[in-house]
């Protein structure tokens, strides 16, 4: 009985956690270039003694990871000139105080020294570093291959990368993914920029309300499958007492 109850709340562990991944989604279904994640999970056996039997094996659930999907999102149209969808694979690259950091969340301004920066104020890099625009020149404009313009002038040209494997990323906070391994990131072939529109969420928010509902309603069965195993437990600890010594 007590390995149900072991085995019922390793999956309560399990939902839990799966429960933030499907609030987070949720959360962020309107964020800019925001990537859906969902649990990976698996199955461990482990071998418990039992006094007087065979050792017998015991299969408990546990995470074992975060799978990420890098489907594209809906393109939207927003006028503005620094908000820039990538259409196709890759990344704009971000530096920041803790090093270079990737993400597909296109909505850009301008610091107080003319930078490209993204809402938290990090550098957006071009393919020699921070892009400089100067108000005075005039509106900016952004090339589908990334070259930035002002006035007819180019002015640097914007880096779009990508990796060989992109499990060699991992989520860093503030839309920003950060390289884990020793792959080198590379320019990204194919991919095309637009001035003016936002990729958005890949979050289809339908499934994932559906899915909290599960996580909810499995949450409560288990719960009430552990109740059951331990008023068992009591009654059959009350019988053994309530037998008349011979």
């Amino acid at each position: 009985m007590d390995n149900a109850i072991y085995v019922g709340l390793s999956r309560q562990m399990l939902l839990q956690r799966e429960l933030d991944i499907v609030a987070n989604n949720l959360a962020n279904a309107d964020t800019a270039g925001f990537k859906f994640e969902s649990l990976i999970a698996n199955a461990d056996a482990v071998t418990t003694p039992t006094p007087g039997a065979a050792p017998t094996p015991v299969v408990f659930v546990a995470a074992n990871g975060v799978a990420r999907d890098y489907t594209q999102g809906s393109l939207t149209q927003t006028g503005a000139p620094l908000d820039i969808a990538i259409d196709g694979k890759g990344f704009f690259q971000v530096s920041t105080a803790a090093g270079p950091r990737y993400t597909r969340d296109g909505r850009f301004r301008l610091d107080a020294t003319g930078r490209i920066v993204t809402q938290d104020g990090d550098p957006v890099q071009g393919e020699g570093g921070d892009i400089v625009l100067d108000p005075k020149k005039g509106p900016v404009a952004i090339a589908a291959n990334g070259d930035v313009s002002q006035s007819g002038q180019n002015v640097g040209k914007l880096s779009v990368m990508t990796f060989d494997s992109l499990s060699a990323l991992s989520k860093d906070g503030g839309n920003l993914l950060r390289n884990d391994s020793n792959l080198t990131a590379q320019p990204a072939t194919g991919a095309l920029l637009k001035q003016g529109m936002l990729e958005g969420s890949n979050v289809q928010p339908v499934s994932q309300i559906t899915r909290l509902i599960e996580i909810n309603r499995a949450y409560d069965a288990i719960t009430s499958m552990m109740a059951q195993t331990g008023q068992l437990a009591t009654s059959a600890v009350q019988r053994l007492g309530s037998v008349n010594p011979v």
